[in-house]
């Protein structure tokens, strides 16, 4: 018995056209003709490089390790990070599927479920540092309304700048304020000179009583930007956005070792000198520093803030709504558009403010890092594995109907390996401190490479007859029609479904 004719067309369908305006194909593949061009996926991921925190974290290690151990282990972190980002990027780009789809590959059609809420979840958790930053500075400033006012009048505003995908809306609005940050930092270190006047001494601080660490200062310092691993999380979002002549371009500058060290190394020393010039008054945290900033600089002080929180919160709440999205889809059967998620994000990081649950979230994040960076590396082996595999198509597979609920290989290598690092931090003391992060990519790496070598390809991805990639003459040239909701996807996606008389 022949499968059923299927409606094939070379068009982009004008109805996903205008969902993706919002959406950006989550859930689906992204079309080679819906990719952005160099300079807006440039512009989009260059949201990332603006944050208070990655003025305020350097001075916290420093105050415990001393500037020339931070400054060592910020290049060295850079560097892994941007090997991984060299390995992620175009592979994202040439397959254009999302994170969480990937993810099915690695850990099975549920066990990708997983990976999906703990992004998005790590997400929240930045959505509400971030933006309870924003709070604070107008609440510190302004004053008049409840602080409470201020959290729901931030999380609106946020929720909406993410309302827009990259192409249409975050490349043109990180575009515009990028100028407005770069030339608020330089006025801020300028301010600062002016008011307190140089003293060359901050770049060589070394704290009165270091605190112990097992191994020298900069290794607590690499371990600790090391938890920014998040990040090639957030980045694979953005590199399926990538047209794939410019794959190389984007895994070696725009996602690669320029943009780190900018981020890191130019955003940390302007954070170490103002740290140390400026007027603090208590402990130093990122509230104290924007409590400076703003006692500095006034207004100008409030604008920067405002500026810095909101660039990179629309790539949280972006990362976010595109996560629970698929969350959500997946276990609870539950099928919206992003910018919905978008508002339920907003919802639970207001919430999340509310109950004044930061402590706890700092620490919940520690644990997660250990997580993310276990997916990482399986994540980088399988895909530096796919490259010599006998088959890529099975390598690349991520359709629902030819993937097993539960990959073995992938979930065991990757929870064993997380719980190690669990351990490490729960009982290890200074030890697993410093070196959990550092023990868990190695072995998440080796437990991966065994376990997927070991384990029969069945087990991870199903043989099944009549693939439509086959049946169509370019994959990815060739839209075909959905039986079940009437639009078209690129054929590379698309797949005969069992439950539907085999249709499309």
């Amino acid at each position: 018995m022949s499968n059923p004719s299927f409606e094939v067309s070379f068009h982009d369908d004008p109805a996903v056209l205008k969902a993706a305006a919002t959406d950006d194909f989550s859930g689906h593949v992204v079309p080679r003709s819906w990719r952005s061009s160099r300079g807006s996926l440039s512009m989009a991921w260059l949201s990332v490089f603006s944050a208070m925190f990655w003025l305020v974290f350097p001075q916290t290690l420093a105050l415990a390790v001393g500037v020339r151990d931070t400054l060592i282990g910020m290049v060295l972190a850079a560097v892994v990070i941007s090997v991984a980002a060299a390995i992620v990027v175009p592979y994202a780009a040439r397959t254009g599927t999302s994170l969480a789809m990937f993810s099915r590959r690695l850990m099975g059609y549920w066990g990708g479920a997983l990976v999906s809420l703990l992004v998005a979840v790590t997400a929240l958790y930045y959505c509400a540092f971030e933006t309870s930053i924003i709070s604070i500075a107008f609440h510190e400033y302004v004053g008049t309304l409840p602080l409470p006012v201020w959290y729901l009048l931030a999380v609106a505003v946020a929720v909406a700048l993410a309302f827009g995908g990259v192409r249409v809306w975050l490349d043109k609005f990180n575009a515009w304020l990028l100028p407005v940050y770069v030339v608020g930092i330089v006025a801020a270190v300028v301010w600062a000179v002016a008011e307190f006047g140089y003293d060359s001494a901050w770049i060589s601080y070394m704290p009165a009583r270091p605190v112990t660490t097992v191994g020298p200062g900069w290794v607590l310092s690499f371990s600790g930007y090391l938890s920014q691993l998040v990040f090639i999380m957030y980045l694979w979002d953005f590199a399926r956005m990538s047209r794939t002549q410019h794959a190389t371009y984007h895994a070696r500058v725009t996602f690669g070792l320029p943009f780190w060290l900018v981020t890191f190394v130019l955003n940390g020393l302007a954070g170490l000198f103002l740290a140390q010039t400026i007027d603090i008054r208590g402990a130093f945290s990122e509230t104290s520093a924007v409590f400076a900033l703003i006692s500095l600089m006034g207004f100008a002080g409030v604008l920067l803030v405002w500026v810095t929180q909101s660039r990179i919160n629309t790539t949280n709440f972006y990362v976010a709504s595109l996560n629970l999205q698929a969350f959500g889809s997946r276990a609870l059967r539950w099928f919206r558009p992003r910018y919905v998620w978008a508002a339920v994000a907003g919802v639970l990081v207001y919430v999340l403010m509310l109950a004044d649950v930061i402590g706890f979230l700092l620490t919940a994040l520690n644990y997660q890092t250990v997580f993310v960076a276990a997916w990482m590396a399986i994540a980088c082996v399988h895909i530096v594995r796919s490259r010599t595999a006998p088959s890529s198509a099975a390598a690349d597979e991520f359709r629902p109907g030819r993937l097993t609920l539960l990959n073995p290989a992938g979930l065991t290598s990757w929870l064993c390996s997380a719980a190690v690092g669990v351990l490490l931090l729960a009982f290890a003391g200074d030890f697993g401190a410093t070196w959990a992060i550092i023990i868990v990519l190695p072995l998440a790496a080796a437990l991966y490479a065994l376990l997927d070598r070991w384990q029969p390809v069945g087990r991870a991805v199903l043989v099944r007859p009549g693939d439509l990639r086959e049946e169509v003459e370019d994959a990815w040239a060739a839209r075909i029609k959905c039986a079940r909701c009437a639009q078209s996807y690129v054929a590379y996606e698309m797949d005969r479904d069992p439950a539907n008389e085999d249709r499309a």
